[in-house]
């Protein structure tokens, strides 16, 4: 297992990052992904997240955390983050990790420009490459491949889909990060019949904000999941593009992915790239694609306008992934062109053996293929040797999962405030806050 690798390349360690969501996830690796990607480096990293439980909080690279109860007014986050970043006396690059968070910096750009730093997309195209029902759409238009889909507004609607319905059916919400919490819905979930449909479109029908989408399933005999991990800059141009292959997700063949490997596709990364372009998109983004055998066609499921829960995956041979490529970006540095390393594996520790389990059960996988399949993991979620305790605290939210549950269900302000509060974080409680030296040595893992 390696941590990273340190890029010869000057970063200004005097820019700090804040990671921010706006949706409640406790258990999210991928903004611990980008807060040990800068830490590491020396560059000062704040986060917002639930409070001193949650898993990103307990890593040593963390300056300091914003406690804040998702589901607040977004505006009021914002306000106390620009507050702290005038106090810092510089601009702050902002590191959205849900949808929710890149639609709303996007949307607000205008505000938190003399703040922040970030990318500057056309200010409405992260909501509608994150709407399931808008992505569709522009799909159409644009000619780019993607599962047949509908999009019912209407208990109606929905029973007339019944009738020529082939099962299963993917269902997502159109607008997952407006799904309500507490719903029992999740942003992907298969209908093995038309019940199953039927009782997912009740659970929404009454939330205005969202909605359903009905899309093609692709048996898993049929199909590979790939997906594309990419940083485009003002002009578009992708500085830093990776392709791999969701080799497992939980739950299985409708989740996140739990174990990933690098493999380089660059028929798939030639049409991410022209979509880029078609669009005007810049920024960090995260694609996933259905490899459809019956027609050869890799079809676009998902745009995801933010960092990627698996990016840490992709490592070059310089030490850059997408994160640290923005960084060098907005604060005007060039990102230099390193080489893949195909076959690179990252695991999800958490979840691949529930995972896996489930993959046996359906006959696809055995112990010596599961036990082969983690030979390439360079990269895990939550392990790293040189930062334990986000390990340890999702194992210990594991054991105490119900009671933590209980005292939510009590106390539903114990999450966090609605304005901010800054905690201070382990790096800045070692003083640890000088920089690392700008010009770093050329390493290979370690």
């Amino acid at each position: 297992m390696t941590t990273t690798s340190t890029p010869p390349v000057p970063f200004d360690t005097s820019i700090a990052a804040i990671v921010v969501k706006l949706r409640h996830s406790v258990i999210h690796h991928g903004g611990l992904g980008a807060i040990r990607s800068l830490g590491r480096l020396g560059i000062p990293v704040y986060a917002v997240h639930e409070g001193r439980l949650a898993p990103p909080a307990a890593s040593r690279y963390l300056s300091g955390g914003f406690v804040w109860e998702p589901g607040g007014d977004p505006e009021q986050l914002f306000q106390g983050l620009a507050s702290f970043v005038e106090r810092l006396g510089s601009p702050v690059v902002l590191v959205p990790t849900d949808d929710a968070a890149a639609v709303f910096i996007a949307e607000h750009a205008a505000g938190l420009a003399d703040r922040f730093l970030f990318p500057r997309p056309p200010a409405g195209l992260p909501r509608t490459v994150a709407s399931k029902r808008e992505l569709y759409r522009l799909c159409t238009r644009l000619g780019v491949p993607c599962p047949k889909a509908v999009v019912p507004t209407s208990r109606a609607e929905v029973e007339a889909f019944l009738e020529g319905a082939v099962f299963p059916v993917v269902v997502k919400g159109a607008e997952p990060w407006l799904l309500p919490v507490g719903a029992g819905v999740r942003s992907t979930t298969i209908a093995r019949t038309p019940d199953d449909l039927l009782d997912l479109f009740v659970r929404v029908e009454g939330n205005q904000a969202t909605g359903l989408l009905f899309q093609e399933y692709i048996p898993p005999d049929a199909g590979e999941d790939w997906f594309f991990h990419g940083y485009c800059d003002d002009a578009s141009d992708c500085l830093v593009g990776f392709t791999g292959r969701k080799l497992r997700s939980y739950p299985a063949h409708a989740g996140p992915t739990s174990l990933g490997s690098w493999e380089p596709n660059e028929e798939l990364a030639r049409q991410a790239q022209a979509l880029f372009r078609a669009v005007s998109y810049r920024g960090i983004m995260d694609l996933d694609y259905r490899l459809d055998r019956r027609d050869g066609r890799y079809k676009l499921l998902d745009f995801n306008p933010r960092v990627g829960a698996q990016f840490r995956l992709f490592e070059d041979d310089l030490g850059i992934d997408v994160v640290r490529a923005m960084h060098l970006d907005l604060t005007g540095r060039a990102v230099p062109a390193g080489r893949a390393r195909p076959g690179r594996r990252f695991v999800v520790e958490n979840q691949d053996p529930l995972a896996s389990l489930a993959y046996r059960r359906r006959g696809e996988l055995t112990v010596g293929e599961w036990g082969r399949s983690l030979a390439g993991v360079r990269e895990a979620a939550w392990f790293a040797p040189d930062d334990l305790r986000p390990l340890l605290m999702v194992g210990a939210r594991a054991v105490l999962r119900r009671a933590l549950s209980r005292l939510r269900r009590r106390s539903p302000g114990a999450a966090g405030p609605v304005t901010p509060r800054y905690v201070p974080g382990r790096r800045a409680r070692r003083g640890a806050t000088a920089a690392a030296p700008p010009v770093a040595r050329a390493a290979g893992d370690r």
